[in-house]
């Protein structure tokens, strides 16, 4: 029987966790994930497994709300996001890509609009899925410089969607099962006369059960692991489309004898604006990585206080007890509860935004989408390796959510160009708030608030570094620009887990059960101790630290973890997870029982 004061303190770190949201966003969704639908089917081929994927996409929106109503309350599209790659990475692709980018796009832009009824409904009622096409063969995440074209004709008032070149064709876009219902949003060049003004977002029927629709052809792309979906290469020739087709919202207007307008602003202000939903897209991504990262840390701890190995005078010792398990695995705990609440942070001040995101939001946004899916990925691959050849089965899951981080660092944005474009923003402006003292020496390298004070202390001095070094560099802007490149990485790097550690501080302040502000306190010095280590020569040579408390740190590191050892079930359940709900057979509380069912071997 659970202790009452347990229930509460695992209460408090779920609300913690999910922002107090739990029971109103995600509980609903969770459960979907119960019905047998998600039961693991082994033996498929990429094709089948892709199909399944679109079935298991149809039951969670059959469950749910629909999807423009979803999109009308930004946390229900977040929660959305976190939980179907739990069990099928490549049914969170589809439900994100139709919910947030194809049919949001259309909810940025389109609401509403009776001449897009029929093709709207199709999405929202998902009798049609819905691609977003906007990356490009020869240009990646250039889509700024995507060559697409819709011609307009203003006689006819139509449209004209060509594909000019090789380099030009759609990539990765989910055109590949031909007979699956389609209607895509499709980012192309909008030109009227001649003239080039950007960027537009177009809507349009792409196939139906009998096919491809005329005019446009798709290729599959290679396999990819795990994820059995029908990337495709596709190709437009000389689709016409009517004037209805394109999505203008704000960025113009077609007047009464049928000449478009472009809207105020320049073509960089316009992109920006039709590229919309990519930036509520990275706080998708980066809640679908956090998902993943808790879900590998609940399986491996669960296997680990199971698993036993020989030890020095038992042979039951279970792997949690040593060190060498404990310190990268508590780690990983510790870096999961940092990252999601950075990623909680986020989402506030986004949701926060009456209109268009400010800048910093934007920033803020940017740096938490690549820490979270980097942060995922070296849990991931930490909590695989630590179950060992358990770790390597798809039906452990962990293996899986390594194959769903290999794209989601790279999803909405690649990280290094994302962080890049962060540090610039940081390095060109003025510092902003006061300018961070030397925290001196401390007597307890332990403690979250000079932990705090030091990062804060490190990150203003790296910024000082790189503005006297860029101004006394007299060669041209990008020579200057790619010198302080990586600097500026660890520095806008450095911004999101000084913040994380915040956030995790003031959580540990607030919180009201005991257990759970003694784990959160732990947790967050054990997270502040790994920073502090991965920097102890800048620290070092700074005097912020002496050689001998340099030296100290990882002994003070595998401290924590003995100190934290005892509040490992608390914090994991935390996590709103359970072995039903994987159906990981290591994360049972019979692993052994429940790997032998899982491949039919009789234990009678």
């Amino acid at each position: 029987m659970t202790h009452p004061s347990f229930s509460l303190a695992r209460d408090e770190l779920r609300d913690l966790l999910f922002a107090s949201t739990f029971e109103s966003d995600h509980q609903t969704i969770r459960d979907v994930l119960l019905d047998p639908i998600f039961d693991p089917v082994p033996g498929l081929n990429m094709e089948q497994a892709g199909r399944l994927a679109y079935a298991r996409s149809r039951h969670v929106h059959a469950a749910l709300e629909r999807p423009l109503q979803i999109l009308a309350k930004p946390r229900r599209l977040f929660a959305l996001a976190e939980w179907p790659s739990l069990l099928d990475v490549a049914s969170f692709s589809l439900l994100m890509v139709h919910y947030n980018l194809c049919l949001g796009t259309v909810f940025d832009h389109a609401q509403g609009r009776e001449d897009l009824e029929a093709l709207t409904e199709a999405l929202d009622s998902l009798t049609s899925f819905g691609p977003y096409m906007a990356t490009e063969l020869g240009y990646g995440n250039n889509v700024a410089a995507l060559e697409t074209e819709a011609v307009y004709d203003r006689n006819s008032q139509t449209f004209t969607l060509n594909t000019p070149g090789v380099q030009a064709q759609k990539y990765m876009s989910y055109s590949g099962f031909g007979d699956i219902p389609k209607v895509a949003t499709v980012m192309a060049r909008l030109k009227i006369d001649g003239k080039d003004h950007g960027v537009y977002p177009f809507l349009l029927r792409l196939s139906t059960e009998s096919g491809l629709c005329p005019g446009i052809r798709a290729t599959l792309c290679p396999e990819k692991p795990v994820q059995g979906l029908d990337n495709g290469l596709t190709w437009f020739d000389n689709v016409r489309l009517p004037r209805s087709s394109l999505l203008h919202g704000d960025m113009g207007h077609f007047t009464e004898d049928g000449r478009f307008e472009v809207g105020a602003g320049n073509a960089r202000a316009r992109f920006l604006r039709a590229m919309s939903r990519i930036v509520p897209g990275r706080l998708c991504v980066a809640s679908a990585a956090l998902g993943a990262s808790r879900a590998s840390i609940y399986i491996t701890l669960r296997y680990g206080q199971q698993r036993l190995t020989n030890a020095p005078g038992t042979n039951d010792m279970p792997v949690i007890e040593y060190r060498s398990f404990q310190r990268p695995v508590f780690s990983a705990l510790a870096s999961a509860y940092a990252m999601t609440l950075l990623l909680n942070e986020a989402k506030a001040r986004y949701l926060a935004c009456e209109a268009e995101p400010a800048a910093d939001v934007v920033s803020l946004i940017n740096i938490t989408k690549a820490l979270a899916t980097w942060d995922a990925t070296a849990v991931i691959a930490e909590c695989r390796e630590r179950c060992g050849a358990q770790g390597i089965f798809s039906a452990n899951r962990i293996a899986d959510y390594g194959s769903l981080l290999q794209g989601l660092v790279t999803a909405e944005g690649d990280n290094l160009v994302l962080l890049g474009t962060v540090a610039g923003q940081i390095i060109a402006q003025p510092w902003q708030g006061a300018q961070p003292p030397s925290p001196g020496r401390p007597s307890r390298l332990a403690e979250p608030e000079w932990l705090i004070a030091a990062l804060a202390y490190r990150e203003h001095q790296l910024w000082l570094a790189i503005r006297e070094e860029m101004d006394a560099d007299e060669r041209g802007y990008f020579e200057t620009w790619n010198d302080a490149m990586n600097p500026g990485l660890e520095l806008a790097r450095l911004r999101g887990e000084r913040i994380a550690l915040e956030q995790m501080w003031n959580a540990s302040l607030h919180a009201r059960q005991d257990e759970a502000k003694a784990a959160l306190v732990l947790l967050t010095a054990l997270y502040g101790l790994n920073l502090l280590h991965r920097s102890a020569a800048w620290f070092l040579a700074h005097e912020v630290i002496d050689g001998g408390q340099a030296l100290s740190l990882p002994g003070l590191i595998d401290q924590q973890c003995v100190a934290l050892r005892a509040h490992v079930p608390i914090l994991i359940d935390g996590f709103a997870l359970s072995p039903e709900l994987l159906r990981a057979p290591i994360a049972h509380d019979d692993y052994l029982q429940a790997f032998c069912r899982q491949v039919g071997a009789n234990v009678d």
